[in-house]
């Protein structure tokens, strides 16, 4: 069914139409659409431009459409090019006539971004939930494990130690603010520009904020124009996948590196791993390898769509069809990912013992740095001098904790042989017992507050579940 032919002596060249046809990947917005047209057609009759007996046809219409999509049995026709035009098709075979008053003021340029906001919406709450689960894998992991200290690294070098808990919650936290901005998206795309017509506005006293509350969007857009040209909000949401495949990328990285003969600090297990076909030693961790890969995937579509956008004259134009498929496809890629992720996390399995043997007694030469600010040396003179202990152990081919205490005297007379004291990794983690701290009273802090975190999200999630369903 051709929406617009009455213009055109000619018909569409046929690659022209495959070329613009969108059905092929928009075919998944069917609910929305509907749920759109449902709740238009009850704004139709309240604006008295159709009786209560039409409204009534189209809405079992339409629910009769999304039964047939629901079951499988919807037939896409060659004339569909997107999902509106097949929905109102489909709708007319089964109504009659009385189909063609449903688009009355409406265009497909208001309707196709409706629909791609309540899609978007729906698709939020399933991967806010994915990274709760997530961030509940990490929060039980980072307990079974509390105690254990580890090297910590900067540059990729080892720095101070640490407790392995502490560096897992350090991903808790960034996953938390991916979290947050989830929320903060979600608020900017809950706006309804339904009623705005192709841009001008709806010429027949739709009443856009009852449109709003029945279909569950906190406010309209305060101008048409910028209701139907905007995609801020797909902007802003890849912006936000982008940055939580960042943190999923580092996250990969990491475990890859650790998984390593190298490191050998974890071992994934066998359901996230696969073999080579040539090597049957090899285990690969391909899941995280994966994740790490998608990076570049998920930053493309963020960077192609903002290349999109800025050479668009204003208005409703057919490039904004191009904001669809990268969105599905991150979406489809995080859905998948978020859970995969929590499913490494809760099955590995950490290596302590050699965590613990690759601890260096120059991971303390810090706390030794410290030692002499405690004894009134000026903190950049301490540092110089236990960098002088260092490299003269390292001359003599001692350990840090071995080097004579005539060898630290002669480099400053603070030095006692208390200073061995020094030299006790439990003990370091131990004095970093400050707000956000690794010592372990600070980690179990850390992981007290995120459960409460994730109590407290829950609850606001639901409550804001009952107030779209209320409205």
């Amino acid at each position: 069914m051709v929406l617009w032919g009455g213009r055109f002596a000619a018909e569409t060249d046929e690659l022209v139409r495959r070329f613009g046809d969108s059905i092929r990947f928009d075919y998944r917005l069917y609910e929305a659409d509907i749920r759109g047209s449902i709740a238009y057609a009850r704004a139709l009759a309240r604006a008295g431009l159709i009786t209560p007996e039409e409204r009534n046809q189209l809405i079992a219409g339409l629910e009769q459409v999304r039964a047939e999509f629901e079951a499988g049995a919807f037939q896409v026709q060659p004339d569909d090019e997107d999902i509106h035009t097949g929905v109102e098709r489909r709708l007319g075979e089964l109504v009659g006539p009385v189909a063609g008053k449903l688009h009355t003021g409406r265009s497909r340029n208001d309707q196709v971004t409706t629909d791609l906001r309540l899609y978007l919406l729906g698709e939020m709450e399933v991967l806010r939930e994915a990274l709760v689960g997530l961030q509940g894998a990490i929060v039980e992991k980072a307990e079974t494990h509390l105690d254990l200290v580890m090297p910590g690294y900067t540059h990729l070098q080892q720095a101070q130690p640490l407790l392995f808990s502490h560096w897992l919650m350090s991903f808790f936290w960034k996953f938390q603010r991916d979290r947050e901005r989830l929320g903060d998206v979600a608020r900017r795309t809950r706006v309804c520009p339904l009623g705005s017509g192709a841009l001008a506005g709806n010429p027949f006293g739709i009443d856009r904020r009852a449109l709003a509350a029945e279909l569950g969007f906190s406010a309209v857009s305060a101008n048409s124009l910028d209701g139907v040209e905007d995609r801020d909000y797909v902007v802003e949401f890849l912006a936000w996948a982008a940055l939580l495949q960042v943190h999923l990328s580092r996250l990969a990285e990491t475990l890859i590196l650790w998984s390593s003969r190298a490191f050998g600090f974890v071992e994934v297990d066998d359901a996230y791993a696969t073999g080579s076909s040539l090597m049957p030693q090899k285990k690969n961790p391909d899941g995280l390898e994966l994740m790490r890969g998608k990076g570049g995937r998920v930053i493309g579509h963020l960077t192609g769509l903002l290349t999109t956008l800025k050479g668009l004259p204003s208005g409703y134009n057919k490039d904004l069809q191009e904001d669809k498929e990268a969105l599905f496809d991150v979406i489809d890629t995080l859905e998948m990912e978020l859970p995969v992720a929590a499913g490494v996390i809760r099955t590995l399995k950490v290596h302590g013992d050699r965590m613990t043997a690759v601890l260096d007694d120059r991971m303390l030469a810090t706390d030794l740095a410290d030692y002499l600010v405690r004894k009134g040396v000026p903190f950049r003179q301490s540092h110089h001098l236990v960098g002088r202990a260092v490299r003269r152990a390292e001359e003599l081919g001692l350990p840090l904790k071995a080097l004579p205490l005539a060898e630290y005297q002669a480099i400053h007379p603070a030095f006692a042989d208390d200073l061995y004291a020094v030299f006790d990794f439990r003990r370091s983690v131990e004095t970093r017992s400050v707000e956000g701290g690794t010592s372990p009273a600070a980690v179990r802090a850390q992981i007290e507050e995120a459960r409460k975190v994730m109590t407290n999200e829950s609850i606001t999630s639901e409550q804001s579940k009952r107030s779209t369903q209320y409205l």
